[in-house]
This record gives C-alpha cells, sequence and structure tokens, in this order.
C-alpha cells in the first residue's frame, strides 16, 4: 500500500509551492522571514579565493533579510561605483575599497571591523 503524499507542490492556479511553508513561490513566507545570525558586528573581509586573484570584500554579520541586504547592496555599489551581489546572508562587492564601504556602513548606524588583511 502507498502512503499518499499530503503537500501541494504544485497548483495550476499559482504555479510551483515552497515545500516550507506550502505558499506559492512569489509569495514564500519562509525566505522573507530567515535572518542570518549576528553578533551585532558587520565585518567586512578580502577574498581572492576562486575568483582568479581577483579581489572582493565580502561583508557580512547584518542581520536582515535577503531584500534588506539587497537594499544595503545596491546603495553599496552606487556608492563606490562597482558590482556586487548577495549571497548566504553577505554582501559581495566587487572592489578593494574597504575602508570606503566601512565609512558607509558606520555612516548608517552599524559598528564595522575590517576582517583579515
Amino acid at each position: 500500500m502507498s502512503k499518499k503524499n499530503s503537500r501541494l507542490v504544485f497548483s495550476t492556479d499559482s504555479g510551483k509551492h515552497c515545500p516550507k511553508c506550502e505558499f506559492s513561490i512569489d509569495n514564500c513566507q519562509c525566505k522573507n522571514n530567515t535572518v542570518a545570525d549576528s553578533d551585532g558586528i558587520v565585518r567586512i573581509s578580502r577574498e581572492t579565493k576562486g575568483r582568479k586573484g581577483k579581489g572582493v570584500s565580502i561583508i557580512s554579520g547584518i542581520a536582515l533579510n535577503d531584500d534588506g541586504l539587497k537594499k544595503i547592496a545596491k546603495k553599496l555599489k552606487q556608492q563606490c561605483g562597482c558590482g556586487g551581489s548577495v549571497k548566504n546572508f553577505a554582501i559581495e562587492m566587487q572592489t578593494d575599497q574597504r575602508d570606503k564601504l566601512k565609512a558607509a556602513l558606520e555612516k548608517d548606524g552599524y559598528k564595522v571591523k575590517l576582517a583579515g588583511s
């Protein structure tokens, strides 16, 4: 006898559904409320691993959801004149201007430390 699965995966009305909250993918409740763990200190580190020697600045420790991180990333990209993205609750900026990033985040009221070399 087969066990019947009661979770909704797809609906012709709203398309695909999230496996956790069972809302449609566009209205997913769990993705908007997920926040990274933070100790209150924002850290800016420099990383070159896997990028063919090109350095990026990784900003981590901001306790916001994905949408909030994207807003901050957009503001920082405009101020530094560079590209960037949000991945795994961290902002990756395609620049080595860590002092400029630190000043911009401190202006917004964050406690910032430069991590690494």
